[in-house]
């Protein structure tokens, strides 16, 4: 530690450290700036390769078909020849991968539909064909179906970053000119977050070019949220040890040497158990979520290793005047802890059993809301907070032509039983039609295509692919022997049952990996158990009140299936990140001043800091409800609210009165601690000068 404090912090290596980061930022820039071309944002990509829906692809890509995705342009009140004559010119457009259906016209007459099949293998080239095709229509018809949703998705991640790079800033700047109160000072966080962000970006696109790690635009938009409040976190931390030092030492270089060296550990500790929780999800179905995690891990240890060597060295190359107007002078008394939470501890101290009692019976009353959270995948046209085109075209679709779509059903069955299997599939009351269209638009027409000795039959559903409904007729369709079943219902299913199994795998492995690096941490039993209660307790109290007022004030359909995974992993780990710095200094102190008095110095010590650190995180993520997905809306809603509610509740009332009441069995089984004199009082000690400032 001293090495590496020297190293950082000397008068020589702090101008070393600053060249290195100088390289290393320049050509991350560079392929950080390329990392939106590595990024997948198709659904069925991100399903396991065992799912049904992902082998009937696999037939798909194989088929003469190949790649192929419809476009379904409608339109409503307008006449027959108007759509022929654009199918026309759709047939001439670059990206068009077969023949372009003859107009469609509804049973009433009031719309007319044109399928025109894209080429799906590059995703620019989808989206331009699509661009074009809006181009002729010119407003007079939607262009839906699955070219037009995967193009509207991809839009909507395309446009993540842009977004969010400027309201997170703008916000993580204004929170740390609220909280250092100087014109200066926020500006070395904010450049040591930037660096670390565009490291983290570097790292990830060569993960995904070179190591096959699934990246996505939704896993992009949680990253730069995660590296800026991780790293503003750990940068409040480390300012307020540096702010206590140059107090204390004339030489600023002495100082943050000292700083370093004291908040290290806690720095370090908070990042392993984030990525040691975040690489949990390695063992996840989905390849979006598993990717998730070494995405966001990546993250982690750069804007660990940024605050550990880029920000120290900018703090000793800048003169103490950073600090301005509330510069520390050597040789005053180091600020006292807050007094705000001195009185709160000392409330606190007076009945810490009734305290956490009641706290913890308040936490459980809002678990109950729980029981009336929606919970489920959410429907097309419920997943964006304003409905895209696509979305839009699906609605005339089922007003006028029912809710079935093309490529909503695709099948493959063996060669030898593709007349069963067609008729079993045909009988089922759920399907409209197996088998391709004929003239009109009327089904029977064309030859089924046979790859690798399995028929591949293409149909549509009766129900809308995102319905109950049409996932009932997919479970019914998989009963058939000899068939696979696939399409965008499947997949829908598909991704909806392993967002499900993940939750049920991963969340148990998390608790299990944070807990073991707790107890690393801590060398006991007792405080682990006792924080990862607190923090379960947490999580479980702010999904159920966020889903309350997702659907009651927000008007979401539902909390969308994947979720409650997520809003885990970074509760969890980041929940258990603020009890670590306040557990830690606890820790520090009980050995001098027995752990109930501890307590109180903990408390007062790191109540500003945390709080700073908290309001933060929760005001970076719940920038991700600028954005038009309710799913990153409900992510970052519940995340923040999650974060506040630990930060305020759980760490400064529920914990601190748990350590007063448990006293100095909260270390067992360390003998040393265990061994600490002054533990059965819980008289508040003399605080002046035995902690910094918050």
């Amino acid at each position: 530690m001293r090495g590496l404090s020297a190293a950082v912090c000397g008068r020589t290596g702090k101008w070393v450290v600053l060249a290195v980061w100088l390289l290393v930022a320049a050509g991350a820039g560079l392929l950080g700036g390329r990392l939106e071309e590595a990024q997948t944002n198709d659904a069925s990509s991100f399903l396991p390769g065992s799912a049904e829906s992902t082998v009937v692809q696999e037939a798909q890509r194989a088929s003469r078909a190949g790649d192929q995705v419809p476009a379904i342009v409608v339109y409503e009140g307008r006449p027959v020849a108007e759509a022929a004559a654009d199918a026309e010119r759709f047939a001439a457009l670059e990206g068009v991968a077969g023949r372009v259906s003859p107009p469609v016209p509804a049973e009433g007459g009031g719309a007319v539909q044109v399928v025109v099949p894209l080429d799906g293998s590059d995703y620019d080239t989808l989206t331009s064909a699509v661009g074009k095709i809006r181009e002729i229509t010119g407003g007079r018809a939607y262009v839906t179906g699955p070219a037009g949703q995967s193009t509207d998705t991809i839009e909507v991640f395309g446009s993540i970053d842009a977004t969010l790079l400027a309201a997170t800033s703008a916000v993580v700047v204004l929170v740390l000119l609220l909280t250092y109160r100087s014109p200066l000072l926020w500006l070395l966080p904010f450049l040591a977050a930037g660096v670390a962000l565009a490291c983290s970006r570097a790292g990830n696109y060569l993960l995904a070019e070179y190591a096959g790690l699934t990246v996505s635009g939704q896993s992009g938009g949680i990253l730069m949220v995660l590296v800026f409040g991780v790293a503003t976190d750990y940068a409040l931390l480390l300012v307020a040890r540096y702010r206590e030092e140059l107090a204390r030492h004339e030489d600023r270089h002495e100082a943050m040497a000292v700083a370093l060296r004291r908040a290290t550990p806690a720095i370090a500790a908070s990042a392993a158990t984030v990525a040691a929780g975040l690489c949990c999800l390695l063992v996840a179905d989905q390849n979006a979520t598993r990717g998730l995690g070494p995405v966001c891990a990546v993250g982690v240890a750069c804007a660990l290793a940024a605050m550990l060597t880029l920000l120290p060295a900018l703090l000793v190359i800048c003169p103490r005047g950073v600090f301005w107007p509330r510069v520390p002078v050597y040789g005053e008394a180091a600020e006292s802890g807050s007094r705000l939470w001195d009185r709160a501890g000392a409330v606190i101290a007076r009945r810490p059993r009734l305290t956490w009692i009641g706290t913890a019976l308040g936490l459980g009353a809002l678990t109950l809301t729980l029981t009336a959270t929606a919970v489920g995948p959410l429907a097309e046209a419920d997943a964006y907070r304003s409905a895209p085109e696509s979305v839009r075209g699906a609605e005339v679709l089922d007003r006028h032509f029912g809710t079935g779509q093309e490529g909503s059903l695709v099948v493959l069955a063996p060669a030898g039983e593709a007349g069963r299997v067609t008729a079993a599939v045909a009988a089922d009351p759920g399907v409209e039609r197996i088998g391709a269209r004929g003239a009109g638009g009327r089904p029977g027409g064309g030859v089924p295509e046979t790859v690798d000795g399995q028929v591949l039959l293409r149909g549509a559903l009766k129900d809308a692919p995102d319905s109950q409904a049409a996932y009932a007729t997919v479970e019914r369709l998989r009963e058939i022997p000899g068939a696979t079943v696939g399409g965008t219902a499947a997949v829908n299913l598909d991704g909806t049952r392993a967002s499900e199994r993940d939750l049920r795998v991963v969340a148990p492995l998390i608790l299990a990996v944070v807990f073991l690096v707790l107890v690393i941490l801590l060398r006991a039993l007792v405080a682990p158990l006792l924080l990862m209660a607190t923090v379960v307790l947490s999580f479980a109290a702010a999904l159920g009140v966020s889903g309350l007022v997702f659907t009651g004030l927000f008007g979401f359909a539902a909390v969308d299936t994947g979720v409650p995974l997520l809003a885990f992993v970074f509760l969890v780990a980041v929940g258990v990140d603020y009890n670590i710095f306040l557990i830690t200094r606890i820790q520090e102190e009980a050995a001098v001043h027995g752990t109930r008095g501890a307590a109180l110095i903990g408390l007062s010590a790191t109540g500003g800091v945390i709080t700073s650190a908290g309001v933060v995180l929760a005001a970076t993520f719940a920038v991700l409800g600028v954005l038009p997905l309710v799913v990153l809306a409900e992510l970052g809603f519940v995340v923040a609210f999650g974060v506040l509610l630990d930060t305020f509740v759980v760490r400064s009332v529920l914990l601190t009165a748990l350590a007063l009441d448990v006293g100095r069995w909260m270390w067992w089984p360390n003998r040393r601690l265990l061994r600490e004199d002054g533990t059965e009082g819980a008289a508040v000690p003399d605080l002046a000068g035995s902690r910094p400032a918050g």
